[in-house]
Parts: C-alpha cells; structure tokens; sequence
C-alpha cells in the first residue's frame, strides 16, 4: 500500500452500469466506440456500494466537459488531494484481487468513509486502486 497525491482534478467522461463484469466490459466497450484514442487517454473505473454491498460502477476516460457532453455522456471529477493506493500489475489473471484492494484501503483509519473507489488502468493489465484519504491528509488551499 502507498500514498498518492492527485495535484489536480481529472474530468471523465462515464458510462454508468452496474458492477458484473460483464456489463464493465459492454461500458468500456461503449466508451472505446466514442472515443477512437481511448487506449491513449487515462481510462479509469469509478465504483460506489450501497448498504446491501452491490457494486454500480462508471466506466471512465478522461474528457473535457465539452467532448462529453458533444457525445451525450455524464461526467464526474476525480477530486485532487491524498489517495491510499494499492498496485496490481496483471489484474486479468485474478479480477477479484480489486475487490481485495479496495477492501484492505477502505478497512483503513484514514479512509474517507464517503470516498469512491476509484480504478486507474495502466497499460494494457495493471491497474492502480484508490481510495481518497479524509480531508484532514490534504487540506484545501487557503488562499
């Protein structure tokens, strides 16, 4: 587990679903048809549980506010400021070792109980788990 400081807001493009995998795969699917540079931009997944503890997931890219609402998608901001991190490189080889990460961040004091978790795909089978750390670990700018 590391830490993570996000120095700047990232805006998405999403494609909500919920949390199988199959329906994760139809979104990014969804996605790669909308944007033709999709392996070239940071493509993201965004999950969230409700209290019976089903997953609804968002699909992501990054995207100006523009080019979303140019194709009819939603967006979300990926809020800078403190993550706890976990990397898996070749998450294919065991998809629920996600689900393992974000239970060990979010089980930890310093989660942000509110927090999404948040996937970062890098290359072609790693993938960066994150889950923002309370606002007590990076306070806001007072300017």
């Amino acid at each position: 587990m590391d830490s993570l400081i996000l120095g700047e807001d990232i805006q998405v493009a999403y494609i909500n679903t919920t949390g199988s995998r199959e329906n994760i795969i139809k979104a990014n699917k969804e996605l790669t048809a909308h944007f033709p540079d999709f392996k070239e931009r940071r493509r993201f997944g965004i999950s969230t549980f409700d209290e019976q503890d089903i997953g609804f997931y968002k699909a992501a890219v990054e995207a100006t506010v523009a080019e979303s609402e140019a194709l009819g998608l939603q967006t979300f901001t990926i809020k800078h400021g403190a993550y706890m991190s976990f990397y898996i490189t070749e998450y294919s080889n065991d998809p629920d070792s996600i689900y393992d990460a974000f239970e060990l961040l979010k089980g930890q004091q310093e989660a942000d109980p509110n927090a999404h978790c948040i996937q970062w795909y890098i290359g072609a089978d790693d993938v960066k788990c994150l889950v923002r750390s309370g606002p007590e670990d990076y306070p806001e700018p007072h300017l």
